[in-house]
Parts: structure tokens; sequence; C-alpha cells
């Protein structure tokens, strides 16, 4: 295992008698993109707060490169970068502007910060236009350059792609994967899409009301996410019989008349369809079903999806 940049122990955050982050192991390793998936209100946003030092936790520990928060804030903070809600910009400045008044203030000495930051992001460097006549997804570009500006070793990124249209996405989502592989950066980031998190992330974390469910690769996720075959058959009471006493199979579920699940993908499906047909069964489909990670994201919350 490589070594772990963000480890948090029982980590909570309480308001009340609400528990909005309970009891918090998290692991991020270093080198790796770690998604943290979870719907709105799941505690996303708490836990990058309390990562931060933006919020203080009712109880726990956050260790980053193996030292506490708490009283080392002058050498962690330094070499992160994030995005949590929205930057304070100065609507009547341009993007460029704006970052070179945030590289004043972190006493940035490299003159390149500014213009490399907006590159990586595709927006335009000494551009005249004003970031209160920005798209949403172009303030969404800007905030993720702020982050990335000082260089930093470690990203933590609270939903970076909301707003961007399916081509802003793509950039977004191909340009964090290459901080990461050819950088060597670090990478939280937090997302309710699903869809994009599979795309991008080493390692996923599935948080529900406050509670960490799962944390494991994105492989070792997937290896369990189920696999299955749906057949629908002239006779499923036949087609179950033929499972059994040809196959020695019993994974499966018998749902009507003419459909049948088999919970298993251990024999060949035209192999399953002959030995069908050779019992007399006609076969009106033999489908192979795998569990997406929204299916998996619904198992593990018993919740009816995460958007």
């Amino acid at each position: 295992m490589s070594e772990i940049v963000i480890e948090t122990k029982q980590l909570t955050k309480q308001y009340g008698a609400q528990k909005s982050v309970a009891e918090l192991n998290l692991h991020v390793q270093r080198g790796r993109i770690y998604g943290l998936l979870g719907r709105n209100g799941a505690g996303k946003t708490t836990t990058m707060k309390m990562l931060l030092g933006l919020t203080q936790p009712t109880s726990g520990k956050v260790a980053i490169w193996g030292k506490s928060l708490p009283g080392n804030e002058q050498d962690l903070l330094p070499r992160i970068g994030s995005l949590i809600e929205s930057p304070g910009f100065y609507p009547n400045l341009t993007g460029t502007e704006n970052l070179r008044i945030f590289a004043a203030l972190r006493r940035l000495k490299n003159p390149h910060a500014v213009k490399n930051a907006l590159e990586l992001v595709g927006l335009p460097y000494r551009d005249k236009k004003l970031f209160s006549q920005y798209s949403l997804g172009m303030k969404q570009r800007l905030a993720i350059a702020l982050a990335v500006m000082h260089d930093p070793e470690l990203l933590i990124l609270d939903e970076p792609i909301n707003g961007l249209d399916p081509i802003g996405i793509a950039e977004v989502r191909s340009f964090i994967r290459a901080l990461c592989s050819e950088r060597g950066k670090t990478i939280l980031i937090s997302s309710h899409i699903l869809s994009e998190i599979a795309l991008l992330a080493d390692d996923i974390g599935i948080i529900d009301h406050g509670v960490l469910l799962e944390e494991e690769s994105l492989a070792e996720l997937e290896a369990k996410s189920s696999k299955y075959v749906r057949f629908v058959v002239s006779d499923a009471a036949l087609a179950a019989k033929v499972l059994a006493t040809v196959f020695q199979e019993n994974q499966f579920t018998v749902q009507d008349a003419h459909r049948l699940q088999l919970n298993s993908v251990n024999i060949p499906v035209a192999k399953l369809v002959s030995a069908f047909v050779q019992h007399g069964l006609e076969v009106a489909e033999a489908t192979t079903v795998e569990e997406s990670l929204e299916d998996y994201f619904k198992r593990v919350t018993g919740g009816e999806g995460i958007a």
C-alpha cells in the first residue's frame, strides 16, 4: 500500500442532535484519485471543510502527510489546492486580473503561474471579458485554475464539474486525470455524478447520511458489483430444471412463467441457450447484465439513486 496522504479517525461533525459526518475513517493514498460519492447533503462538503481546517470537527482526528492538521496549518495548507463552493472573485475584473490578485496575496514566485493555470483549464490569458460576464462553466474553470495555480501536491475538489457542459466535463476530467498521472498529484474529488467518478477515480468512498459505507479501489468495487444473465423462455420452470440437472446450477430466480434470472456468469451463455433448445425450449432473450455504479450505490445505500 502506498503512502497515506489523508487519514481521518472517527471524524465527526455534529450540529445539535444531528450528525452531519459520523465517525468517518478516510484513507487517501499518494498519487491516486479518490472519489467521494454521495447525494447532495450526504456530508461531502462538511468532510472537505474539516480536512482544510475551515470547519472544526466535533470529535475525531485529521492527519495529512502523517501530521495532525491542528497545529501544523502553516506547513500543510500551502501544499494543498482546494475548491470548496465558489471562491470570491471580483466581478468587475477579468479572470487574469483576479488570479493575479490571488498570486500576489500568496506571494507566488513563478511569474508564469497565472498564465499556466488558465491554459490548464482552457481559459484565455489576458482576455478582456469580465468575471461578471462569464458563464457558469467558465466560472467553475477559473475556480479550478485558482486551486492549481500554486502547483500544490494535494488537491481537494468539491463537485468540480458542476455547471459544465458535456464538452467541459470531458476536458476537466482529462486534465484532472493528467494532474494525477503526469504530475503525480494526489486528488480527493467529491461528486454526485457517478458516471464521471467511474471514469476518473482510482479509489471510491461512498458516503450516505454522514456515514462512510464503502471504501475501496474502483477495481475492487467493480468486482463486487453483481453480474447476471436474464432469460426470456417459453417455460421458465423447465429452464430452471435444466440449470439444476444439466449444469448443477442453483443460483437462479424464476421471476414468472417466462422470465428467469441466473445470478452466475461462470457458464457461457451460448452453452446455456444450446441446452435449453435441446430440451425443447424456445429462447426469446439471453442477456448478460452488469450492475452499474449507480445500481451498486442504490444497493449499498438502500436508496433510490444519487441525484
